[in-house]
């Protein structure tokens, strides 16, 4: 299994007023409430978290991107990742991810995602998501086209990484008579596309279609595993099977050295997240025309409570978060594992207005005493390949090039 360490960076310094002062963390909570001076601190902290979770151990660095909220104060995943290139050296960097819909050029994502690709030798995960209902609301985009969008955006930056340009493109929300990325990927034929969501149909059978991971977000256990039998469902009839590698879950995680310390100090920040920083009116999380009928269908049908209006034993109830003493969330892993047949696991972060130091004391935690029983042996020297060689190789090329030079 893999493991991946997701942060959400978010505004943990609402109102004392802010439950009934203010009918949302998003789109119109008003910007005064920010204060760059304390984000210049924030930023630092959450960077350190990041880089922190390489040189612990964790296998992928993950980012993403929201609007006008202080639930994520992350507007640009690719700013984030463009400073965590120089300050990690192995681990993936996974944008989870662009929401390519959103933009008036995605060749600026193409672009971005090339550059970023080179500068990290070749690190980056590049995930697509449409958007919720609220970033469309933030950035003036009619809902009603956020699918077609999406799927114009995505062939439109996909034939800018694999083919030679310039070639024209022509589509109906996307025009471009030149396209002809400088620089291209260095991965080939392209960095790898993860595609991270809720779960609507349409998204899941797009994902199977092009064998894209499929990562499930914030959702209740029994959901995620509904929504990955219908990956691995969707795959068979495509005439593969599905693996490890193309299914993965994301949940909030918490790690201390007992269950009862863990639930206590992780409780209020939970809390937090679902209740305060996702507190979101329908009307901005769905606007007219966001959801296809099936979906809303679904949806309806469901009859699933908000998360917001759950208790933190309701929502360690029915799997939105992963809480406990190292042996707990082991042995929970273990099962997740063996039911839901994942390769990639996103957990961790500093969640809601968690301190540094308890979001750094679970990380080390679970590094330590979880990553290690889901690690597979290496090979011993397969192919010729030694210890030394496969240290050697793990240095970036500017390394390499330093430790050649005394030898020339």
């Amino acid at each position: 299994m893999q493991f991946f360490y997701f942060h959400l960076m978010p505004w943990p310094f609402l109102p004392r007023d802010f439950d009934r002062a203010y009918d949302s963390a998003w789109v119109t909570l008003p910007n005064r409430i920010y204060d760059p001076k304390r984000g210049h601190r924030l930023y630092n902290e959450y960077l350190d978290e990041l880089e922190h979770a390489e040189r612990i151990g964790f296998d992928g660095l993950c980012v993403n991107e929201h609007h006008q909220n202080a639930y994520g104060t992350m507007p640009s995943p690719n700013l984030m990742a463009a400073a965590l290139v120089r300050r990690t050296h192995r681990a993936k960097l996974a944008v989870l991810g662009n929401a390519i819909g959103l933009r008036e050029h995605p060749l600026r994502v193409a672009e971005e995602i090339a550059m970023l690709d080179v500068m990290s030798g070749g690190r980056i995960i590049s995930g697509f998501v449409r958007g919720i209902g609220c970033e469309h609301l933030s950035l003036g985009v009619n809902p009603t086209y956020s699918r077609e969008r999406f799927y114009e955006a995505h062939d439109l930056i996909l034939r800018a990484w694999r083919e030679p340009g310039p070639f024209t493109f022509e589509g109906k929300h996307y025009r471009v008579r030149y396209a002809n990325i400088w620089p291209r990927p260095l991965q080939r034929p392209h960095p790898p596309v993860w595609l991270p969501s809720q779960g609507s149909p349409e998204t899941i059978h797009f994902a199977a279609r092009h064998r894209y991971p499929f990562v499930s977000v914030f959702t209740p256990y029994a959901n995620t595993r509904r929504l990955l039998t219908e990956y691995r469902e969707a795959a068979e009839r495509l005439g593969y099977r599905a693996a490890p590698a193309q299914l993965g879950f994301a949940v909030p995680t918490y790690v201390a050295p007992s269950d009862a310390q863990a639930r206590r100090e992780a409780k209020p920040h939970l809390l937090w997240l679902f209740r305060r920083g996702l507190k979101i009116p329908p009307h901005f999380l769905a606007p007219p025309g966001y959801l296809s009928e099936d979906t809303l269908r679904r949806f309806l049908l469901a009859g699933v409570r908000p998360p917001g209006e759950l208790s933190f034993e309701e929502l360690e109830r029915d799997g939105y978060i992963l809480v406990g003493s190292p042996r707990t969330v082991r042995d929970r892993l273990v099962e997740i594992e063996k039911e839901l047949g994942i390769g990639v696991f996103v957990g961790g972060g500093r969640i809601g207005d968690m301190s540094h130091e308890k979001a750094v004391r679970s990380a080390e935690l679970f590094a330590r005493e979880v990553m290690p029983h889901f690690r597979r042996a290496p090979r011993r020297a397969a192919r010729g390949v030694t210890a030394r060689t496969a240290a050697r190789r793990s240095k970036t090329p500017a390394a390499r090039r330093r430790g050649t030079r005394g030898r020339r």
